[in-house]
């Protein structure tokens, strides 16, 4: 073994008792061997302290064009797309299309940006971002989210998604948009078919979308089944124009809150479909009163991911792009306390993350990229309940950010100083 560049030592990983010792040379991965095993000495040795240390984080959707407009659109969007089963979803979008008035590449870059460089301090190395595409805000959003996509290309892998937000059919001039759209370079061609005013027109939307993406031989992401209603049904009907396009496993479904209203027949007969057309879901249960039904599909195999959703918009008024702080919310939405299901929260913002975007599983393994994070906790239980920074991301064995935190206590029996800070 040549010589390393880095060495962390004194990491606990997910699934091997013990500390362990991880070389890193060139951008990948030399070894991983218990801390008591043999290595040669690196030019820089970080200590992480008998912390956790992961592969980065994957985000399955966020939509990043819509970055900070809340108060463009006012709170009524926001109310509808809350409230009871969210009947109103389409009623807060239509409202929340106002930010879109005005809006400039410019805008949407800066917005990028700053979640961005939030996404790199948090430890996120992938986001499926949606961008609108519509006669309103014209193609502004993708030229400035692939502005971003390039700027930050060293650091994070942004897969942009084309998305007729405001409906294709019921939007004319959006379908020619998103064919620009994929001249221009995006990575995903997006959908939301449920947003169309009949189901014939819900099924021709999945399918010019699901051909435009063949056709360019790209990956489909759709919202589906986004409103308390079981019979919208277009998580089926991406699954079955998936099938009938030789796409299987070339798409995830979005939200899919509905399928949480399917009586349990119907809802085992679906999951057969889905199965069949190797389709990865994501799920944001923390923006809307309804989420998918989780547990099911992961007992039948179904890579389910979490996802941001939304940062200070229309739907969601907070947000850092810390999917550690997406886990623990998802973890009091869907019940998921015990120490295996927090294990699973883990995997939904890693490993299932990576299925739903297309991305290889990452791995700490010999030969694997050294994207690494070492985070502020000993197990999932309290990285999740932490939900900090991690004290060090790692990308392609570089140090891309560190953070650390001291507090200074006065008038505390006993205590003076209480620090965080990692040594390195």
């Amino acid at each position: 073994m040549t010589t390393p560049t880095l060495t962390v030592r004194h990491a606990v990983l997910r699934g091997r008792p013990g500390e362990w010792a991880i070389a890193i040379g060139d951008g990948d991965i030399a070894a991983v061997v218990p801390e008591n095993g043999d290595l040669p000495d690196a030019a820089r040795t970080i200590d992480a302290a008998g912390n956790l240390v992961i592969p980065p984080f994957v985000d399955g959707h966020l939509h990043l064009c819509k970055v900070g407009t809340l108060d463009l659109v006012g709170t009524e969007a926001l109310a509808q797309y809350t409230a009871g089963a969210m009947g109103g979803a389409m009623t807060s979008i239509e409202l929340a299309a106002a930010a879109k008035r005005g809006q400039t590449v410019e805008r949407v870059l800066e917005g990028a940006r700053r979640v961005l460089t939030e996404s790199v301090r948090h430890g996120v190395r992938a986001v499926q971002a949606f961008v609108d595409v519509d006669p309103v805000a014209a193609l502004t959003g993708v030229d400035g989210v692939l502005a971003a996509k390039e700027e930050f290309r060293h650091l994070i892998d942004v897969r942009v998604v084309a998305f007729p937000q405001d409906g294709l059919l019921r939007t004319p001039g959006t379908d020619e948009l998103m064919r620009e759209a994929v001249a221009r370079g995006v990575d995903v061609v997006g959908g939301i078919p449920w947003i169309e005013y009949t189901d014939a027109d819900a099924a021709e939307h999945v399918r010019r979308m699901v051909d435009l993406a063949r056709d360019h031989d790209l990956r489909v992401a759709m919202l589906v089944d986004d409103a308390g209603d079981p019979n919208l049904r277009t998580s089926e009907m991406l699954a079955t124009a998936l099938l009938e396009r030789g796409m299987a496993g070339r798409g995830s479904a979005q939200h899919a809150r509905a399928l949480a209203t399917y009586p349990q027949p119907t809802l085992r007969r679906a999951i057969g479909l889905f199965r069949a057309a190797e389709l990865a879901f994501v799920t944001d249960p923390h923006t809307g009163p309804l989420h998918l039904p989780v547990t099911d599909l992961l007992a039948a195999g179904i890579p389910v991911a979490l996802g941001q959703d939304d940062i200070e918009d229309a739907y969601y008024p907070f947000g850092r792009h810390n999917l550690l702080e997406v886990a623990f919310l998802a973890a009091h939405q869907l019940g998921f306390l015990d120490d295996p299901a927090l294990e699973v929260l883990l995997d939904m913002v890693t490993i299932h993350g990576a299925r739903a975007l297309g991305r290889p599983e990452p791995r700490l393994a010999p030969g694997s990229p050294a994207d690494l994070l070492i985070l502020a906790g000993r197990s999932a239980r309290e990285v999740i309940a932490r939900h900090e920074p991690p004290t060090h991301v790692l990308v392609n064995g570089r140090i891309a950010a560190r953070t650390s935190s001291t507090t200074e206590f006065s008038g505390v029996p006993g205590l003076g100083r209480l620090a965080a800070d990692r040594p390195e």
